[in-house]
């Protein structure tokens, strides 16, 4: 008897297996409700927006061309604001004294010291006046020079840390004093005021540790010449003794001893092997020289100007300034706001514990 109740029990992992799929089954249910909840939220609060909306639809569209004219009118009272852009490049950590000057700047419009501007851009002060803003934002950048970004910074680091630093994570951690080009834009209620601003521009790139770079860079520069011209000037001299031995070489002919009829010797002459490693060393060197040379060309100064400001700037179109947009949606999102207030007042107030 007591066999049986055994043979008829069910084993204990089946047991364990069938409650393991239960409480799965439970915890979808709990998630897909949970989903389904904040549909339903979101759709309550739609459904409760377009129902205030359709409740006073007449006074929401009242105030909302009330505010569309107030706007207008604002719009052409106030000064049409002007931009423009100047793409620039560089040197010797020049970038972080741009970005401090452009803050400067900023402040000084902030406080209304337009004599300070005026001294700095040389400009007259009622032009000084109209200046808005300036900014400073990374300039365009190829997907190939991120590329090539990535792959001179994974050179500047180990290579544990190297197989784990991911290009995405490379990106998503740059910040502006990582780039190479910077776009400073300029806004002014004046539009043809950019140009005259280029020249007080210019002199933000240059500061002490910006100078003390470039002279440290030059030094090195100099002394690297002068190896490479005293590399040069020896090789040259070695040049005419190979050819000197060469030609008296020539003129002798060569000389073999013989020692029997399978055995014989003659001198070892290299010459014309030294000579032509000689010329490709030179040839080495002039290359070098070249790409030194080109480099001192090519940041000879502490910025190159990529493209400058236009003559005549544009009316900018940010949306702030856009004001018979933005006064009919902040009119909107207030009437929205005090209708769905006065409703949750009523329904406090109205509510029994």
């Amino acid at each position: 008897m007591n066999e049986d109740l055994k043979n008829n029990q069910p084993p204990n992992d089946e047991v364990d297996l069938g409650q393991l799929f239960n409480a799965i089954g439970k915890l979808f249910e709990k998630f897909f409700r949970f989903i389904g909840s904040i549909f339903k939220a979101i759709f309550s609060f739609i459904v409760v927006i377009l129902k205030v909306v359709i409740s006073h639809f007449k006074l929401i569209m009242a105030v909302m061309v009330a505010a569309f004219l107030l706007g207008l009118t604002l719009q052409k009272m106030k000064p049409a604001v002007y931009t423009s852009q100047m793409l620039v490049k560089p040197y010797f950590d020049s970038k972080y004294q741009l970005i401090n000057n452009v803050n400067y700047y900023n402040s000084l419009i902030s406080i209304g010291n337009t004599e300070e501007l005026s001294l700095i851009f040389d400009i007259p002060e009622a032009s000084a006046s109209e200046l808005k803003s300036f900014e400073v934002i990374p300039g365009p950048e190829s997907d190939n020079e991120r590329v090539k970004a990535y792959g001179e910074f994974l050179e500047t680091i180990d290579s544990a840390s190297a197989k784990t630093f991911t290009y995405r994570e490379f990106i998503q951690n740059r910040d502006i004093y990582s780039m190479e080009l910077f776009e400073v834009n300029v806004e002014s209620t004046k539009k043809d005021i950019f140009k005259s601003l280029e020249s007080g521009l210019n002199k933000t790139f240059k500061n002490t540790y910006s100078t003390r770079l470039k002279e440290k860079r030059d030094t090195l520069f100099e002394i690297q010449r002068s190896n490479i011209l005293a590399a040069l000037n020896s090789i040259d001299t070695l040049s005419k003794v190979y050819i000197s031995v060469l030609k008296e070489e020539a003129r002798r002919g060569s000389t073999k001893i013989s020692f029997g009829e399978n055995l014989s010797m003659e001198p070892e002459s290299n010459s014309k092997t030294k000579e032509f490693q000689l010329l490709n060393r030179e040839i080495g060197l002039r290359n070098e020289l070249v790409e030194l040379e080109e480099k001192i060309v090519q940041e000879d100064s502490y910025f190159d100007v990529v493209s400058g400001f236009q003559e005549v700037g544009n009316k900018s179109s940010k949306f702030g300034r856009k004001y018979t947009l933005l006064f009919p949606l902040l009119a909107f999102l207030a009437l929205i706001a005090i209708f769905s207030i006065t409703r949750i007042v009523k329904f406090v107030s109205g509510y029994e514990s």
